[in-house]
């Protein structure tokens, strides 16, 4: 008798693939009890594409989207206002109206041809772009919301206004953002056919461990920074400014502050737009909000700040194109990281004392905690690292941040010399010597968290955004 051939067992797949596999957005199916989609279609579309009320509300959005464009860009090539009867006034307005038509026009095309499933849902369930787009509205619904509830209480307990940025203040303001982003994240996550909200690069491998060694490089990259430029004769200490049982209390305080920054900052942009981003972009995509960014930073940003953008934006070019180019797998991430880098430093200009260093240094931080994500799996190492640089910079040394002094900070100290390696107004984080220690912390994480490869790359884009 023949022995019984027996097949081959399946092998087991490498660490690598199992950790992709745990970290890449699974295509998730339907809930077993979760209405049909014949309800969201007959909310939305009927027998003529999408309904009369929704195109109207889309026309409105691409005209204000248009106008935000458009007028500033003229505006900045010859002055005029709008209202007026010069041709370039009712060109522009004819031209804004023309576009929101044309694009009304192309979104209720696609809904006829490919169906309403196709323009909103993809593999992971709702496009990246209309993901984005309704995070964002729902965490400015949320913020006007709570804070207008603070304020109403603010005012009938008679709380002193207009007192400057103190810790209670920064508390309250930062408690607000994260709940309002926690709340978008949430509801977002639930559209998402109920993806959970710690899937936004929250979980992964030894969080606990990763937050307080994040902690620990915040508060030694800045140190670092410090301390050189102390030795360099670009920063002078004075007398400390607190005593006795104020030191511990405003540490305590400062630290629950700037705990809030890193969870709210780090979980829209490393959590939230970076993992969004990745699951939904492409090289072009990525390029047109980069090119959108720098235009706005043109057009509206008045000072120098702004060339700190157009040089992060220039960096990433040449990378994602040739990622683009040669179909790598993982390029969406590097792409996203791209766009939401950028997009941290841009947001900086609107701070007072920034200068291009201090943006451009923003923005190569908000790289660096990209890449702690791709090593540990998380953004918590981003979050602890975060915090502590903040108040190490604000409390502990008590130097400017983005040009603001706090009010209670512990050591008292005060730049001289060059503003080039001083940093002038805009505090250490504008002197020349940040780019060092940025670059050092990046080199430092990688070496320490890299080696193990305990995190890959979220999976390529497996769709468009669409928005």
């Amino acid at each position: 008798m023949e022995p019984e051939i027996q097949p081959p067992l399946p092998e087991a797949p490498p660490a690598e693939a199992a950790t992709d596999a745990a970290l890449t957005p699974e295509p998730l199916a339907p809930a077993p009890n979760a209405p049909k989609f014949r309800r969201l279609r007959w909310i939305f579309s009927g027998s003529q594409g999408l309904r009369a009320g929704w195109l109207a509300l889309v026309n409105l959005l691409l005209i204000l989207l248009a106008e935000a464009i458009l007028i500033p860009t003229a505006a900045a090539i010859h002055p005029f206002k709008i209202g007026d009867t010069a041709p370039l006034a009712v060109l522009l307005q004819v031209l804004t109206l023309y576009l929101a038509v044309l694009g009304v026009g192309c979104l209720n095309s696609l809904v006829r041809k490919r169906g309403l499933r196709w323009v909103f849902l993809g593999s992971h369930g709702l496009r990246a772009g209309w993901s984005v787009l309704t995070f964002a509205a729902l965490a400015f619904l949320f913020i006007v919301l709570l804070g207008t509830i603070a304020s109403t209480i603010g005012k009938a307990l008679h709380a002193p206004q207009n007192q400057g940025i103190t810790v209670l203040a920064m508390i309250i303001g930062e408690s607000i953002a994260v709940l309002a982003i926690v709340g978008a994240a949430a509801l977002v996550a639930r559209l998402e056919r109920r993806r959970s909200i710690l899937a936004f690069n929250l979980t992964g491998p030894r969080r606990l461990l990763h937050f307080f060694s994040g902690l620990a490089a915040g508060f030694a990259a800045l140190s670092a920074l410090v301390g050189t430029m102390a030795w360099g004769g670009w920063l002078h200490f004075g007398p400390p400014a607190l005593s006795g049982p104020q030191i511990f209390s405003f540490a305590a305080l400062w630290g629950i502050a700037f705990l809030l920054v890193g969870c709210f900052e780090e979980g829209t942009f490393r959590g939230y737009l970076q993992f969004t981003l990745t699951r939904g972009i492409n090289f072009w995509w990525a390029l047109a909000l980069v090119g959108s960014m720098c235009l706005g930073g043109l057009l509206a940003t008045k000072g120098q700040g702004i060339w700190g953008v157009y040089i992060i934006a220039l960096l990433g070019l040449v990378p994602c194109l040739l990622l683009h180019l040669k179909k790598a797998e993982g390029a969406g991430f590097w792409q996203a990281a791209w766009v939401t880098s950028t997009l941290f430093g841009f947001i900086h200009t609107g701070n007072n004392g920034e200068n291009w260093i201090g943006i451009f240094a923003a923005a190569a931080i908000g790289f660096v905690f990209c890449v702690s994500i791709r090593v540990t799996g998380s953004a918590w190492w981003a979050i602890g690292c975060h915090a502590a640089w903040d108040w190490a910079e604000t409390y502990f040394y008590g130097t400017a941040d983005s040009g603001m002094v706090a009010k209670g900070h512990y050591l008292t100290t005060s730049p001289a010399g060059n503003a080039l390696w001083s940093g002038g107004a805009d505090g250490p984080e504008g002197s020349v010597l940040v780019l060092g220690i940025i670059l050092l912390l990046l080199v430092a994480l990688i070496a320490i968290h890299g080696r193990r490869k305990p995190a890959a790359l979220v999976a390529p884009a497996a769709e468009e955004a669409v928005g």
